[in-house]
């Protein structure tokens, strides 16, 4: 493991990340149901953290001393109250998880992180177990570095909001879900290996190997595969589109840009930037850069609050293996590329 962290390996800092989170002390009856997913591509740690049920609220606010009765009567919290305070713990157990995960980087491999928190609990309608997200949040080393966490006026909530562009849910007491940022799913070291050691007998296509419009197409058939209704655009007058794809749900749906980036390299902020203007420009729900190569942690600044994601080279490697597609990526078997 420690020259697996020398060198930056994808397993050794996974792991070695995932016994930091698990050996930092937290009040009783807090789960210890803690992983970490370290993607090199981009230097960026997913985190999947389960968090505490709401019971971790005390029901009872106040109690008072009944006399006459010799007796201890105790004051209900409000519903409302619960649900503030929850919402604190799980904004703190985030802002905490940062600052542990960036002060056990000294050799800066990761610049990013992404954390989902869920819980386990059963939905009260269908009596069905579920893991529902109750908050998620995409930061960077420069916008966490500043932050004074030990403010006595410091608010929680509003910092991973307003700083990290985080998602809350605004009912965790009825279970409301959100969208996490990025699923830990597409960075999880034991999903994908996104370079196979054995690479000169593994007949999985390799990507890299592809021509450019010949990795458009193959983005618009995993997207088709995925359920989206796509079209691809020809190189000339695309307008910085290379597929749309379209979500025929009447609530989630809509329209989404995509640009497919064959790179071996970083992709430059520029691009983003240059995504979200697209994005503006034809209307669309939402922006999707997809890579084979990686992120840095300037692009996904840029990508806070806006309507884009950004899936790097292991992400598509997970999506393929989500949908029976072979797929590998092994650098230095493919052509090189231009920014």
């Amino acid at each position: 493991m420690a020259t697996g962290l020398q060198t930056g390996d994808r397993y050794a800092v996974s792991d070695y990340m995932e016994l930091v989170l698990r050996n930092a002390p937290y009040p009783s009856g807090f789960p210890n149901e803690r992983h970490a997913g370290y993607v090199p591509e981009s230097s960026l740690l997913a985190i999947e953290w389960y968090l505490p049920s709401l019971d971790v609220i005390p029901a009872d606010k106040t109690f008072r001393h009944v006399k006459s009765r010799k007796a201890v009567e105790a004051t209900t919290r409000p519903i409302g109250e619960i649900r503030q305070l929850y919402q604190r713990v799980i904004a703190q157990i985030a802002l905490r998880t940062l600052r542990e995960i960036f002060a056990a980087d000294p050799n800066m491999l990761i610049t990013t992180i992404v954390f989902n928190g869920r819980v386990h609990a059963v939905d009260p309608v269908t009596g069905q177990r579920i893991k529902p997200h109750l908050i998620t949040l995409r930061a960077t080393r420069e916008q966490f570095t500043p932050l004074v966490l030990s403010e006595p006026k410091f608010n929680p909530v509003e910092c991973v909001r307003r700083h990290f562009f985080a998602d809350v849910s605004p009912h965790p007491d009825e279970l409301v879900p959100v969208e996490p940022v990025m699923p830990y799913s597409m960075a999880d070291p034991r999903a994908v290996d996104p370079i196979d050691v054995l690479s000169e007998i593994d007949k999985r296509p390799n990507l890299l190997e592809l021509k450019p419009k010949e990795f458009e197409a193959f983005i618009q058939n995993l997207f088709t595969k995925m359920g989206f209704d796509t079209q691809l655009f020809h190189a000339s007058g695309d307008g910085g589109v290379d597929c749309v794809a379209y979500d025929p749900h009447p609530i989630r749906g809509g329209k989404f840009i995509i640009q497919a980036k064959l790179y071996n390299h970083t992709v430059q902020p520029t691009h983003v930037r240059d995504l979200y203007g697209t994005v503006q420009h034809e209307g669309a729900r939402t922006g999707i850069m997809i890579t084979t190569s990686g992120y840095g942690p300037d692009s996904y600044k840029f990508a806070a609050g806006k309507p884009l994601n950004l899936i790097d080279g292991t992400g598509l490697l997970a999506l393929c293996h989500d949908h029976g597609i072979p797929a590998r990526i092994v650098p230095g078997k493919g052509k090189k590329t231009k920014p």
